[in-house]
């Protein structure tokens, strides 16, 4: 298999699943348990927990584990509207943002918010500017993705962040970090972020576990869920630590040797624009900085049928977010590309492990596919 879709999610390493594999076996006990075992899972999670705030330049009170990226979202989004509900209903976003974002936002919609949508401009960025244009004193929230997980871009979370300082704004800012998280710098309390969302299978962790950043200023935060009182009363529920202690090994890995990553990742992503950019037609969409995410478009050639032909092949590569499942990207329709190009958009993402055979083979797959239904090309 040639996979070729890191944006959708990371193969599990060794390392990671011997993490895991000794949580589930050899320290299960309840973090909660009062006994030495108990105590014992309670010390080893408060370092994993660490570990990832580390990552962030953060303090490890301002983690708290979700189940991921989507519920760090929406659990970000719910309580940033609380926290502002004697402020106003106006939030601002981006057209691009991930499902997790847009859609707890077309629910609140119905409820009474008005949402401004920033839309991107034809290289797929959006500008603090926009922001400031859009910045209104009933603004109670601004949501922002740190990396396009479509395109690559990279978005203005420092300068909104410096931008709501200046204005005096009671708007909070939240980032969806999920496809940047180690991949871009990422500094939400040198930044001033308010909350950000992070997940752990882009880097390699299981799927099932992510955190929300919580800024200190922010420690308050209404609850996502009531119980027994488990991650500070915030997230109540017996805490996943064999998930946590993969979610943390991989971010050790990337700590350690995460330059190596990127720049390893950066290469196969010049490798694959010199190689695929001669095929005929070939067309690169937007400008992404991301060292792991590069947008194609064969014009006049659907994607969905270049991804079926190719994944029987073993390669795998995706027409978008997964989470689309097939339906039209809204971040290639924001973008106003004529209607050819959208419709033969497709998403090339690296890891680690990607290789010039991946590549190459990316390419033997997409000229074959090309010359057998336009040979004169």
């Amino acid at each position: 298999m040639h996979y070729l879709d890191y944006a959708a999610t990371a193969p599990v390493c060794r390392p990671v699943a011997d993490a895991m594999y000794s949580s589930l076996t050899a320290q299960f006990a309840n973090p909660s348990a009062q006994y030495p075992a108990g105590q014992t899972a309670r010390e080893t999670l408060e370092c994993h927990r660490a570990v990832i705030a580390d990552a962030l330049g953060a303090a490890a009170e301002s983690i708290v584990f979700t189940s991921g990226g989507t519920e760090s979202d929406n659990w970000a989004i719910r309580a940033a509207i609380h926290m502002g509900r004697h402020t106003g209903k106006h939030i601002i976003t981006t057209a691009v943002e991930h499902s997790a974002v847009l859609e707890p936002l077309k629910a609140l919609e119905q409820e009474g918010y008005e949402i401004t949508r920033l839309r991107p401009d034809s290289t797929g960025h959006v500008s603090a500017a926009q922001v400031a244009q859009a910045l209104r004193q009933d603004t109670v929230l601004v949501s922002m993705m740190l990396v396009n997980n479509e395109t690559g871009c990279v978005f203005p979370i420092r300068e909104t962040a410096e931008l709501l300082l200046q204005r005096k704004s009671q708007a909070l800012l939240h980032c969806d970090a999920v496809q940047g998280f180690m991949k871009v710098p990422c500094d939400p309390t040198d930044w001033g972020v308010d909350l950000m969302s992070l997940s752990a299978h882009k880097l390699g962790g299981p799927k099932g576990i992510g955190a929300l950043y919580i800024a200190p200023e922010r420690k308050n935060i209404r609850p996502l869920l009531w119980g027994g009182g488990q991650e500070r009363g915030l997230r109540s529920g017996t805490e996943p630590t064999s998930q946590i202690a993969g979610f943390a090994r991989a971010v050790e890995l990337w700590r350690t040797e995460g330059e190596r990553y990127v720049r390893h990742m950066a290469e196969m992503k010049d490798y694959a624009l010199s190689r695929l950019l001669t095929i005929p037609c070939m067309e690169r969409i937007g400008s992404g900085e991301a060292p792991h995410i590069l947008l194609l478009s064969l014009p006049g050639y659907p994607s969905g049928n270049i991804i079926t032909e190719l994944g029987e092949q073993g390669i795998c590569i995706s027409a978008g977010s997964a989470c689309h499942k097939g339906k039209p990207s809204h971040v290639i329709a924001a973008m106003g590309l004529p209607k050819r190009t959208a419709a033969g958009a497709f998403r090339v993402s690296f890891g680690p492990e990607t290789t010039v055979d991946d590549l190459d083979a990316l390419y033997a797959a997409l000229r074959d596919h090309q010359a057998r239904r336009f040979p004169m090309l």
